[in-house]
């Protein structure tokens, strides 16, 4: 999703910063997007659970482009041990959930926090964008997962996911709050779930808990951050805009 929020940005002719631990594609990115849409757009190496790798990386960002008016805040982790997170939660390791924990409400509050320190400094406000997920607003139905597979092995929503999100959409709110009188505007967007490599077994089993029948697709979700990235929502902080093809509704 970042990649395709980041097309997004570009094509609606905003210069980018991409942030990532995996240097070599945001380079890459950045590149791309830079001789496609004619903008100004940097990669830049950065490990969102560090704060000193993170105020460095603001200040990349400050030097490069001149200001951050849009911050979206998307780093979000599964580990690097699939095993340990799809692990249940009887017998969830502590240090995983740490691990999951430190980019994915750590990284989140220290990326807002650098972002949104420049922005009071600049005094010029701007909008912040945090990704959460459906399932900080409501519990998984477990029964879809029976059968259902992610990119070869079964799988389910770890608690550790779900209160990570819960927590976004709750930080979301407080900042809107702390920061409305310095004209800064932070909003949360809940994706529903997006096909992204599930087998059928479960894109099937999640479509019929969809009004709209459907899982999205990832193109679905970047209308939703143009719009709150620019004046269209001048009058909007502090909303959960959930993306889920009605799921919620049930």
């Amino acid at each position: 999703m970042g990649k395709r929020f980041c097309f997004g940005y570009g094509e609606a002719g905003a210069n980018v910063a991409i942030v990532d631990i995996d240097y070599e594609k945001v380079r890459e990115l950045a590149y791309e997007l830079s001789n496609l849409y004619g903008i100004k757009a940097i990669g830049i190496k950065c490990d969102v659970s560090s704060p000193g790798e993170v105020n460095s990386m603001v200040k990349v960002v400050v030097e490069e482009l001149g200001s951050i008016n849009v911050l979206h805040n998307n780093a979000a982790s599964k580990s690097a041990n699939l095993e340990a997170f799809f692990e249940t939660f009887e017998d969830y390791s502590l240090d995983e959930w740490r691990k999951v924990m430190s980019v994915n409400i750590d990284g989140m509050f220290l990326v807002a926090q650098a972002v949104g320190r420049e922005m009071v400094r600049r005094k010029n406000g701007g909008s912040i964008i945090q990704m959460a997920s459906i399932y900080g607003v409501v519990a998984p139905d477990q029964r879809i997962y029976e059968g259902s597979h992610y990119l070869g092995r079964q799988i389910n929503t770890p608690a550790v996911y779900a209160a990570s999100k819960g927590a976004v959409i709750s930080l979301t709110k407080y900042l809107a709050a702390y920061w409305g009188h310095r004209g800064i505007r932070v909003n949360t967007i809940s994706p529903g779930g997006v096909e992204s490599g599930q087998n059928d077994i479960f894109k099937v089993n999640y479509s019929n808990r969809v009004p709209l029948g459907r899982m999205a697709k990832g193109d679905e979700l970047v209308g939703v951050a143009i719009f709150l990235a620019s004046e269209a929502s001048s009058y909007i902080t502090g909303q959960n805009l959930v993306v889920d093809g009605g799921l919620s509704t049930w």
